[in-house]
This record gives C-alpha cells, structure tokens and sequence, in this order.
C-alpha cells in the first residue's frame, strides 16, 4: 500500500526542516481564534458566533458529530439557529475515522453547501470533519492516502470551520492534522497540511461534563503525550516549549481530580486547557514515537488512543535521553529534584508512573491485557507500521526496525529502557 509519508524523499528531508537549526532561521506559531469559557457558545445566540458570522454570507452551518454527543450538536446548533444561520447536523462520524465515513459526511456536506462546518465532538469528530472539508473544497482529490503535507490546497473557498471539543485531550480543534483509519490497509493514517488549522475554536468545559473516567484517563494522557513529545523533540522552540511545559504542570495537577470527581467543574476546565496548549505546541511542533507506537498498537490490538500512545510515554523518554536532556524541563516545571541529571531522568518516571496509577491505567502492554504470543505474533507488522509512521520523523532519536522491536517488549515486560 502506497502512503503519502513512504515517499523517500520525505522521509530523508523532512526531519531536517523541523530541526532546531532550521527552526532558528524562521519559526510559525499557528493558532485558531480561541474562545474559552462556559459562555462561549450561548444557547441563546452570540458568543463566539458573533465573531465568525462575518465570515459566512449565506450563513449555512454544517454541524458534524457523532451519535454519543449528538446532544450537544443540538444545543450548539439552537445557538446558531438563534444567530440567524440555517443547520443541518450529520451525526455520522465513527470511532478511528474510517475513510468510507470521511467520504460519506463529504457527500452530505457538499449536498448541504455550508459556508461554515462546525466539528462537535472529541478527536474522532474533529478528524472526520478536517478530512471531509478536503474533500468538499477539493473534490478533485479522490485518494486521501496520497495526500501530502506539502499540496496547496486552497481551502476556505466554499467553508471556514470551527472546532468545538467535547473531551481534554486530542488537540485536533488546534493542529493541522488528522488521523484516519485505512482498513484496506490495516493501519492508522495520519495526514497534515497547514490549511487544516480550524479557524475557530470554542473551549467550553460544560462540553466535557459527562465523559465517563476512563475516557478522561485516556484523552488526559494524550495530551500528556503531546505535550511531553513536544518538549523532547529537536522540532520545538521556546514557544511550544511554553506551551507544551504548562499543559503537563496542569495535567499532572488536574488530571488525577477530573478523574475522580466528574463534577469538579475547575478540573475540567483546567483539563480543557491543557489539552488545547498541548495541541497547539505539537500541531506547531511535532508528536514522536509515543504516538507512531501507539498509532501501531491501537489499530492491531484496539486499543484507545490516549492509553495507547500514553503507555509508552515512560519508555521513550527514557529512550530519548541518550541523545538529549530536554526532559530535565519537565522535571523543572514539576519540580522534580535529583543530585544529577540520571537520578532526575529516574524521579520523572517514577512520577509518570505514580500519575498513570492514580488513573488505574496499565504501565505495562501485558498489563493492558496483550500476550506474549499475540505481541509476537504482531511484531512485524507494528514494528513496520510505527517506523513508517509520519510521527517518528519527529523523534530525536532516530529508531532502527530492531531497536522499536526491542521497545516493544520492553513495554510489554514493564523494563527500564537501557539501550
């Protein structure tokens, strides 16, 4: 199967336009219009939509979402209604993002003709949405596979969009990227490009009172994993490194209370934020291996995202500080102390691992439930699934196919990275 990211001349030049050295010479901090609160978007009209009905001369909202939060999509839709803009909500969008659904809402979209498209919903939402808007601006593209970073799209010609997320994690309301779902293939497909910025986002933490604790465990790491991803790798700069280093202070502090108490409506609200920052440091800097290991390992075994990418979180910051000594800005912000940097680098994971527990979450791939035989079975394929990955150019450390294996079943085994 042929991928946008196996192109060989990507592959070789893309992680030297993301290094430091190339940073140096000219940085981009993008970021949406951001609206935070509870009264963001008010039942009654207004709010942030009195910012984008500018925007929209025929004032045509295409609501997209899913069926466990359609209820939202309605509210959302009654204060667009209320602001004189005509709805429709196509509650359609799956879990993973399968390419068939993606085309589905396009067709819908396009049968609409909205000139706004609103995402209401977590990660999987807000991807379907990104990856629909391609295809209802540019029904010349067929084949989202060969999509490439670097294509000029042209967007905003018929839409704007505004992301409106309903759980603290993804980020996707405030990066460029999508993650889709190739069946055919078997694997996760991420895809990027500039123009994918939403131009809106609304970050209100009623939208999340009602996930359940396990969701808020699994999104609150993924955004542990932007976060510390970010800081690590030689694609941030001291903006991103800002943003990236307050998210993880607020998710080590929140995280664990959110979780707890669905109720605890400052938690929320803090969680909310965190994930947001988390998103826009990444989406302007980069994710690593957490996530094309998690990308792997999610698609084979089925597991969430948030658990799947945040279970290797202590594994590749070990992996990492081979080559760099980043994470000693992570244990400045959490306070973490230690006569050298060794004894910090330990007191970090052991700190990682104490959040992960207050969470009830796995450490280890053998405590999620995966066997010896069933990782084994499957190694070949995540091992080639999470090198290809687009994440990895991030890493700063590069990864051989037998050095991922041996993280692999380190992670399975719960061993401290010594290689």
């Amino acid at each position: 199967m042929t991928y946008w990211f196996n192109a060989s001349g990507l592959r070789q030049l893309g992680p030297l336009g993301s290094t430091t050295g190339a940073k140096g010479l000219g940085s981009t901090l993008i970021i949406p219009k951001l609206f935070f609160g509870v009264n963001a978007i008010p039942e009654r009209g207004g709010g942030i939509i009195g910012y984008i009905s500018p925007y929209c001369s025929s004032k045509k909202a295409f609501i997209v979402t899913d069926e466990s939060v359609k209820s939202i999509g309605e509210r959302v839709a009654t204060s667009f209604i209320n602001s004189k803009f005509t709805t429709e909500i196509w509650d359609g969008a799956k879990p993973e993002v399968p390419i068939d659904t993606v085309k589905t809402c396009a067709d819908a979209m396009t049968k609409f003709g909205p000139d706004l498209i609103v995402a209401v919903g977590g990660g999987s939402v807000m991807d379907t949405a990104k990856a629909a808007w391609i295809l209802y601006e540019r029904p010349d593209i067929t084949d989202l596979k060969k999509f490439a970073p670097q294509m000029a799209l042209n967007l905003r010609k018929k839409a704007i969009m505004l992301a409106v997320p309903t759980t603290s994690g993804t980020g996707s309301e405030v990066t460029s990227a999508a993650v889709l779902t190739d069946d055919e293939g078997g694997r996760k497909m991420p895809i990027a490009n500039r123009e994918l910025f939403p131009d809106f986002a609304a970050i209100d933490p009623t939208f999340t009172a009602g996930m359940p604790a396990k969701l808020t465990a699994g999104t609150g790491l993924d955004a542990l994993a932007h976060a510390i991803d970010c800081v690590t790798s030689p694609a941030s700069f001291d903006a991103t490194d800002a943003l990236a280093l307050k998210a993880i202070e607020l998710t080590f502090k929140y995280l664990p209370r959110a979780y707890r108490d669905p109720r605890d409506h400052e938690a929320r609200l803090k969680m909310h934020i965190a994930a947001t920052l988390a998103g826009i440091a990444f989406g302007n800097a980069a994710a690593t291996l957490t996530h094309s290991m998690g990308h792997a390992l999610g698609k084979v075994f089925h597991v969430h995202h948030g658990i799947a990418v945040g279970i290797f979180i202590p594994y590749t910051q070990q992996y990492y500080s081979a080559v760099t000594d980043k994470y000693l800005d992570v244990c400045k912000t959490l306070e973490i102390k230690g006569r050298t940097p060794d004894i910090k680098l330990i007191n970090l994971i052991k700190s990682i691992k104490s959040l992960f527990k207050s969470l009830d979450v796995p450490l280890t791939l053998l405590e999620l439930g995966i066997s010896k035989d069933d990782l084994s079975r499957n190694m070949s394929k995540l091992v080639i699934d999470s090198i290809e990955d687009p994440d990895t150019f991030g890493s700063p450390r590069w990864i051989t196919e037998e050095q991922c294996e041996k993280l692999f079943w380190y992670a399975f085994e719960g061993k401290d990275v010594d290689f």
